[in-house]
């Protein structure tokens, strides 16, 4: 099957849910987004109408939205007008985050959890797992953006319209026990009458890749407290070692070859031309550095305007969520935290950095080159994490990750568009405050808190 037939499948799915649950595409639809009354009940559903849209949602959440606030905050690209140019100089309200915030729970995690009830009622152990996972990893994206999030009495219905909202480590320990969980019950020996296939747009039912992104998420939970934490960093290459051998097992969803199934960043830059790409810092890292990657990834050439965003902004092109290459780059960095040689981690920094020149589609002798001149770590330890993370920054170009690994290591080196600090966190969303005001954490700025590993 292709992809463009499984992202119609997809589509189809989404648009079903859409119809099943009632949901309106105003505004006031996420009013109430952590408990929705209207989603179809368990017994009137089957797991393949979920997965694939809970998936889609997944990709549109990340590659939309969130890509554009993170990416933005940490000069990846350059905001050049209207909305664009205010969220560039850290131009933020509560408003702005509405609908990121609605989608993560209306179409992620509340959907989520119906599939893993369904799941768990009729016994289909390997989507019940699957959906774990999801679940998992959108919750991680939702922490490591807000902190304190609604999650142990959300999903209630018309039970509870008011969920507190709970602390940021628990809610680590929350992903944990998820992964764990969707471990086991994709290792059952009975996967169920039902299991996935051509509904899961990310592995096609592969439940061994699933099995080594599993693996993945968790060492973000570690990798994101390893700083000054020797016993989170060796946590985390535990993790690293069982997730993925290479490029063939990233985490990623494919977008189809149509208007109407594109590529979130395709569809933005279609409609919207307030956003530079060969302005930002990647664009200008890259140039100084004569890396392949650039002409790959941006297009910096006056005959187009010099202004064009390609491997990402291709109309098919994939979301990616966790890759080879960053688990490479993470394992470097995680070495040095265990107090291993420069050598040893420069073994990880340097396969990291194949990694991601080959899944752009470098050529065997520019990579040689470029490792050549960028290859070597520095004698020292900390000089040595701060280039491993520079070029992790590069790697994760419109990953959300990358905000994280910047506000994990500092590096690169950044200064502030406007003032004296870079936002460490979103704002709440007005639906929040509007509908939940009680529950919101108070005092809450684009600078703190701080979630609570970024120390």
């Amino acid at each position: 099957m292709t992809i463009n037939n499984k992202y119609k499948r997809t589509v189809t799915g989404l648009v079903l849910l859409i119809l099943l649950g009632g949901v309106s595409c105003k505004k006031t639809f996420y009013t109430n987004v952590n408990a929705n009354p209207n989603v179809p009940s368990a017994a009137s559903i089957t797991p393949s109408v979920l997965l694939a849209p809970i998936e889609a949602s997944l990709g549109y959440l990340q590659g939309g939205d969130l890509s554009r606030f993170t990416c933005l905050n940490i000069q990846q690209i350059k905001g050049e007008s209207r909305q664009a140019a205010g969220y560039y100089q850290y131009v933020y309200t509560s408003q702005d985050f509405d609908n990121v915030w609605g989608n993560i729970y209306a179409n992620v995690l509340e959907n989520d959890q119906v599939l893993m009830q369904l799941a768990d009622a009729k016994g289909f152990n390997a989507y019940a797992g699957v959906a774990r996972i999801l679940k998992a990893y959108a919750l991680q994206l939702a922490v490591d953006s807000w902190g304190s999030i609604p999650y142990s009495q959300a999903f209630q219905g018309a039970t509870n319209l008011k969920p507190t909202f709970d602390s940021d480590k628990a809610l680590y320990d929350s992903i944990v026990d998820l992964v764990e969980t969707g471990i086991i019950k994709m290792g059952n020996a009975n996967p169920g009458a039902l299991k996935p296939g051509d509904d899961d747009v990310l592995y096609g039912g592969n439940i061994a890749k699933w099995l080594k992104f599993a693996h993945a998420i968790k060492s973000r939970v570690y990798i994101h407290q390893s700083r000054g934490n020797a016993t989170m960093a060796a946590k985390a290459i535990g993790e690293i070692v069982v997730s993925f051998d290479s490029n063939a097992d990233n985490a990623q969803y494919v977008f189809g070859s149509t208007e109407t199934s594109a590529n979130p960043w395709y569809q933005f830059n279609s409609q919207r031309g307030d956003i530079s790409f060969s302005h930002g810092n990647v664009a200008l890292m890259m140039k100084d550095l004569r890396d392949p990657r650039l002409p790959i990834l941006i297009d910096t050439t006056a005959a187009s305007g010099g202004d064009g965003l390609l491997y990402h902004g291709r109309i098919d092109a994939p979301v990616e969520f966790i890759t080879y290459d960053e688990m490479q780059f993470a394992e470097a960095e995680m070495t040095l935290r265990i107090g291993r040689t420069v050598a040893a981690a420069q073994v990880y920094y340097q396969a990291g950095l194949q990694a991601n020149m080959k899944k752009l589609g470098v050529g065997d002798a520019a990579i040689a080159a470029y490792l050549a001149d960028n290859g070597t770590l520095p004698a020292n330890v900390d000089l040595a994490i701060a280039k491993i993370a520079t070029q992790g920054y590069l790697a994760l170009f419109l990953n959300p990750e990358a905000w994280t690994l910047w506000r994990r290591t500092g590096m690169p080196a950044l200064a502030p568009v406007t003032g004296q600090n870079i936002p460490r966190r979103l704002l709440y969303p007005q639906t929040e405050y509007s509908y939940n005001k009680a529950n919101v954490p108070a005092s809450v700025t684009l600078f703190s808190p701080k979630v609570f590993w970024d120390n």
